[in-house]
């Protein structure tokens, strides 16, 4: 098994590679965005841990290209920056699996082994209204119920936001 890992902190992507050579991983790391394409395409490794924020890039951005590179290959994006809509984003792009750092080795491993993570299969089999509903929460939820404030940070009127909260709250 060979795992790719792309990330822009050096140091944390020279951790990474050495807790997942305990369970079984030949590793590289890759501290580049521009440089990464073809690294993949070079060593073709059967896994890929990828950082969601690559200096001035996005890791957003190589997935559909590492994708069509190596269709087989377990692409596993890895942030510290975990929102549901960048979730969302990384496996309609086609990531298998989104984690948020930090990540234990055992977590990461399963991950990368495909055993199933809750959170991203979730979000595969919501549908767009249902990942709506979910992200209106987890924001209302991070400005502790207050619909204002939800809105502003959502980019909605006030009265717009509370007649959605009334009307699910109706088919509930």
């Amino acid at each position: 098994m060979k795992l790719l890992i792309i990330e822009d902190d050096s140091a944390y992507a020279d951790i990474i590679a050495c807790r997942m050579s305990r369970h079984g991983y030949c590793c590289e790391t890759i501290n580049h965005a521009d440089l990464a394409l073809n690294k993949a395409r070079l060593w073709q490794p059967t896994h890929i841990l990828l950082d969601l924020k690559l200096a001035h890039e996005s890791g957003l951005d190589l997935i559909a290209p590492l994708r069509a590179s190596l269709p087989s290959a377990k692409i596993v994006l890895l942030t510290g920056f975990a929102s549901i809509a960048s979730a969302v984003e990384a496996m309609r792009r086609g990531a298998d699996d989104y984690l948020a750092k930090p990540i234990d080795s055992i977590s990461l491993a399963k991950a990368l082994h495909g055993e199933i993570n809750l959170e991203a299969h979730k979000l595969k089999t919501m549908s767009p209204d249902q990942l709506v509903w979910e992200h209106i929460n987890q924001i209302l939820a991070n400005n502790d119920g207050n619909v204002s404030a939800t809105a502003r940070e959502l980019g909605i009127h006030r009265r717009t936001l509370q007649r959605k909260l009334q009307k699910k709250n109706l088919e509930s």
